[in-house]
C-alpha cells in the first residue's frame, strides 16, 4: 500500500514509487500521489519520440498482469498464513503482505489497509499463465 512505498521511497531516496492500483508517487512531490504528473511526464514523453502511446508501451510489455483482485476473507492474517503454507518452496518476502517468487511468475497478497479484503497482484509471462495462477490463488484463498 501507499504507506510502505512512500517509506521505502524515502529510505532508499527512489525518484517514483507507483502501485498497480494506478498511484503514482514521486519523490519531487514530496512522495504524494498525483496521476497529473504521471499523465504530463506520459504525454512528455510521446511528444519526444513521435509515437502513440500504444508502441511506446510494447517495450515494457514483458508480463501480463491480473490487476487487483479483491477479495473479502474473514480473517486475513490466518489466509495468507495458509496461502503463505501452500507455496513454501518459493521465496518469499513480508514487506507488504506475502510477495512470492514462483520463477517465471510472481504474486503479491496483502491486506487492505481500509477495507476488510485481501487484494492480489500476479504478473505471468502470458495470459492463459496469469489467468490459471490466478484461478489457483483464489482458490487457496477462498478455500480457507
Amino acid at each position: 500500500g501507499h504507506s510502505y512505498i512512500k517509506q521505502l521511497m524515502a529510505e532508499t531516496g527512489a525518484v517514483f514509487g507507483g502501485e498497480h492500483s494506478a498511484h503514482y508517487y514521486f519523490k519531487d512531490n514530496y512522495r504524494a500521489d498525483s496521476g497529473l504528473i504521471a499523465t504530463m511526464l506520459m504525454l512528455e514523453e510521446m511528444s519526444r519520440v513521435g509515437e502513440p502511446l500504444s508502441e511506446i508501451r510494447r517495450a515494457y510489455e514483458r508480463y501480463s498482469l491480473s490487476g487487483e483482485i479483491n477479495t473479502q476473507v474473514d480473517d486475513p492474517s490466518h489466509v495468507i498464513e495458509s496461502v503463505s503454507a501452500k507455496f513454501s518452496a518459493f521465496p518469499q518476502d513480508r514487506v507488504d503482505g506475502l510477495t512470492v517468487d514462483c520463477g517465471e511468475w510472481w504474486f503479491n497478497l496483502r491486506p487492505s489497509n481500509t477495507e476488510p479484503l485481501l487484494r492480489l497482484n500476479l504478473e505471468a509471462p502470458d495470459r492463459n499463465q496469469c489467468d490459471h495462477r490466478v484461478a489457483e490463488l483464489l482458490a487457496a484463498i477462498t478455500s480457507v
